[in-house]
């Protein structure tokens, strides 16, 4: 389902071992309670993409800027930070799923009480990832606050509110987008953020890389929302058709309208991330390449892709 080009394609293979190394041996090391350990080290590592930190390097790659160990830990703490919210959302008190990722949910292995904590564990671990390095203090000090926005109650705790407090409830797209902008869009806009402010950028040329980043997260959800109606549980590691009374694309506007939509964010991601290359003069095409992320085909669109 995913087409990437030769670059991305080496430029994961080296990095994904690399944040999965981070990820596999320091967590139980940063935790002093064993099952808790074992229950935040389940979700975290059960098999992600790590897309959001390997956006963080593919920044600061493009942008020219080295990546030691100090880089890597720090961006890493951003997939702690999703797997938190991973957690939190299979809980029953939300989506009351029983899959991710293939595997059972954190609360159907090890219980919703210890299943809060480990996401609890998680959140907080991610903030000390932030600063536990040798990075500047005010790299610290602009990471960790970029973070708190993104993560919290202007940000994706807010969107997960509105996708609680309006099921059932039609949104129409100027809500849809805001909720999506937040749950979903947020923590991947601070990938990007996450990059350019390890790489000291200037505010006032962050600004495309920025609008790649918004419009790269609206594709995301929006991907994901047809992946619920056009998808299998095997391939993509949860359960599908779960959305029936929730506000997505496919629900709002149609299967049809919702891959026109997915196109049209797509493009504005590439031509924010081509201007952003322009106004750099620097070549983008390995951030732009993680567009092909939104490759799908299936029956329902006679083979066309996205992507």
């Amino acid at each position: 389902m995913m087409k990437m080009g030769n670059r991305l394609t080496n430029f994961t293979s080296e990095w994904v071992p690399k944040i999965n190394k981070v990820l596999e041996t320091q967590i139980a090391k940063d935790t002093d309670q064993t099952r808790l350990a074992e229950a935040m080290s389940y979700s975290v590592n059960a098999g992600g993409k790590r897309l959001r930190p390997l956006l963080t390097l593919a920044t600061l790659t493009t942008l020219g800027q080295s990546i030691d160990d100090d880089v890597l830990k720090a961006a890493s703490a951003l997939e702690l930070m999703h797997s938190y919210s991973l957690i939190h959302d299979d809980l029953p008190a939300m989506d009351n799923d029983d899959l991710r990722r293939g595997k059972p949910t954190n609360h159907v292995k090890f219980g919703a009480g210890m299943a809060t904590l480990a996401g609890d564990g998680l959140q907080a671990l991610a903030f000390q990832w932030l600063v536990d390095n040798r990075l500047s203090d005010d790299l610290h000090a602009e990471l960790t606050l970029a973070l708190a926005k993104a993560a919290g109650p202007h940000g994706m705790v807010s969107g997960q509110a509105d996708d609680i407090e309006f099921e059932g409830t039609r949104l129409d797209l100027e809500k849809l987008q805001k909720l999506d902008r937040n749950k979903t869009g947020a923590l991947i806009r601070y990938a990007v953020e996450a990059g350019l402010i390890m790489a000291k950028v200037p505010g006032f040329q962050r600004q495309s890389f920025l609008k790649f980043a918004e419009n790269f997260g609206a594709a995301f959800q929006i991907y994901d929302d047809i992946l619920d109606v056009v998808g299998d549980e095997k391939t993509i590691g949860k359960p599908v058709h779960q959305d029936a009374g929730k506000n997505t694309y496919p629900n709002l506007m149609g299967l049809t309208k919702a891959y026109q939509a997915l196109d049209q964010v797509v493009g504005q991601a590439v031509s924010a991330i081509d201007q952003a290359g322009r106004d750099l003069s620097i070549d983008t095409s390995l951030l732009k390449d993680f567009c092909s992320y939104f490759a799908i085909k299936d029956e329902k669109r006679h083979g066309k892709t996205t992507g």
